[in-house]
């Protein structure tokens, strides 16, 4: 356990002493939300306001909410995600520098150095994403705030089961990368995809039928929208109890992806997280696989 304390401690010390890659991770979010409310915000506005019955007015603290839930959980469905693969760089300087190598000579199990990098990744990123959310909370007061405790505790759990599974496949992925080039080139087509293959940028309800059934089977999807469904669920209800009838209600949970289908058939909330965690769990194993395959050669 000391072993591993220390690699841990190591691993989080090279994070944060490298200036670019934790300004970079820090940063990255507060960008983000600074595009989401600059160039988003109007269009998810207007998205709402034309699925609301001209007849029934509703104040526009509750249209603001419903806009700033969306984008705060669009943030934090890709950062949890994308900041998990920034955070891991880690790994590949090691193996580039000879780092790994020389730790493999000392007493230290491969299995133990594996864990370290996975622990330190993760609670690299879960910070990052806390803070960010953070910030999500001071821009959600400013607009309108509708969410309980209950609801910020879920997102925070939210959180954590996502950043373990942005921590799990970035550990796959980048197990079999070697160099900085590769990790930089591996980082960008993650960050410029993912948000669009997990809800963030584009509702999967907006897609055409095929690729929503494809995108119905990946777990990112379904991290979306358990963020949809926490930061979401105040102005919804508030929405309701404003006099917008239940169809309505649930035209806008489905246009969001708050009610995501699979085969046709509506996933719960319940359902989702074990599919995260099923997730997380599957990854986690294919990665102790990976390391013990690896453990066996020279590096």
């Amino acid at each position: 356990m000391t072993g591993l304390y220390s690699l841990i401690r190591r691993n989080g010390k090279l994070f944060f002493r490298d200036k670019g890659v934790f300004f970079t991770s820090l940063v990255t979010p507060m960008i983000l939300l600074v595009l989401y409310t600059t160039f988003l915000s109007n269009l998810f506005r207007e998205s709402f306001l034309a699925g609301i019955p001209k007849e029934f007015s509703v104040p526009d603290k509750i249209i603001d909410s419903l806009v700033g839930g969306q984008l705060i959980s669009s943030l934090l469905a890709v950062s949890c995600v994308t900041v998990a693969f920034c955070s891991n760089m880690i790994m590949v300087q090691d193996k580039q520098n000879g780092v790994r190598r020389d730790l493999l000579m000392a007493p230290v199990k491969a299995s133990t150095m594996a864990l370290g990098y996975y622990i330190a990744t993760e609670l690299t990123t879960l910070l990052v994403c806390v803070l960010a959310f953070g910030a999500g909370l001071i821009y959600m007061a400013a607009v309108g705030f509708y969410m309980s405790v209950a609801d910020i505790l879920m997102v925070l759990l939210d959180i954590l089961l996502l950043t373990l599974f942005g921590t799990a496949l970035s550990s796959v992925i980048n197990h079999f990368l070697s160099t900085q080039g590769q990790i930089s080139a591996v980082g960008t087509i993650v960050s410029a995809g993912y948000g669009f293959i997990c809800g963030a940028y584009m509702p999967i309800s907006q897609f055409g039928e095929g690729l929503k059934t494809v995108l119905g089977f990946l777990p990112g999807t379904y991290g979306t929208a358990l963020f949809r469904n926490h930061a979401m669920r105040g102005a919804l209800a508030e929405l309701s109890a404003s006099g917008v009838p239940k169809e309505v209600v649930d035209s806008m949970r489905d246009m969001v992806d708050c009610n995501v289908y699979c085969l046709d058939h509506s996933v719960s909330i319940p359902a989702m997280l074990a599919i995260l965690a099923g997730s997380i769990i599957l990854l986690v194993a294919v990665y102790i696989l990976l390391v013990k395959h690896s453990s066996k050669k020279s590096y």
